[in-house]
């Protein structure tokens, strides 16, 4: 099996690290048999700050002999994984092979969860800005596969988001798997005790099994 290190992306709407989506992801996944760190972006930063840091991250995981890399985003953490693993002009070095999103902001041009996008890019971005990182207008056939899983009741970043992902992946064939809880709020992390949207990490974990065991 090729060797597999996921990099953890918590959230906190471009202000903040949350706690509970950081180390506690990584020792689940941990206890899946998989490598895992948490990566600390740059926050209050302007775009490409973040995404630059994290390109730097997945280079230096793989120099340090990883073969397979995966991004695990939550919220904003979520945009960011996405980012990474769709803007366009990537070396080998420094591409993704699979993606797991939680209730991830996917656009910038909508007006949801508008704190986040003034962070990252201003109040006056205009519509190339705002259309270049959301992530729907950046997939591609070529784009590696997502797990992606929101709640209908989140009212910070609304399933919206997520559907409008689908979408783009559905229309390029691009593998993935979406999975959208009917009850819960945003932010749940691994969401224990929180009802049918717990099993969100059962799920997970099979999908990031079939991803690593080629």
């Amino acid at each position: 099996m090729a060797r597999t290190h996921v990099i953890v992306l918590p959230g906190g709407g471009y202000a903040e690290h949350a706690p509970h989506e950081a180390e506690p992801i990584v020792d689940w996944l941990s206890g899946l048999g998989v490598q895992a760190s948490v990566f600390r972006y740059p926050l209050n930063a302007r775009h490409p700050a973040p995404l630059d840091a994290l390109r730097a991250e997945i280079r230096r995981i793989r120099t340090s002999g990883a073969e397979r890399i995966g991004l695990m985003g939550f919220s904003a953490g979520g945009h960011l994984a996405g980012l990474a693993a769709l803007v366009p002009g990537v070396e080998e070095q420094g591409a993704v092979q699979f993606v797991v999103l939680g209730y991830a902001i996917t656009s910038m041009e909508t007006e949801t969860y508008r704190p986040a996008r003034l962070i990252l890019l201003g109040e006056n971005a205009g519509p190339a800005l705002r259309r270049s990182t959301s992530l729907d207008a950046l997939v591609t056939s070529e784009s590696p596969p997502f797990f992606v899983w929101h709640t209908a009741e989140d009212v910070y970043v609304p399933p919206e988001h997520t559907y409008r992902f689908a979408a783009a992946l559905a229309d390029h064939t691009v593998p993935h798997a979406v999975h959208v809880f009917t009850h819960g709020p945003h932010s749940l992390g691994l969401a224990e005790g929180a009802g049918d949207v717990e099993t969100w990490t059962t799920l997970a974990a099979s999908w990031i099994r079939e991803r690593t065991s080629a």
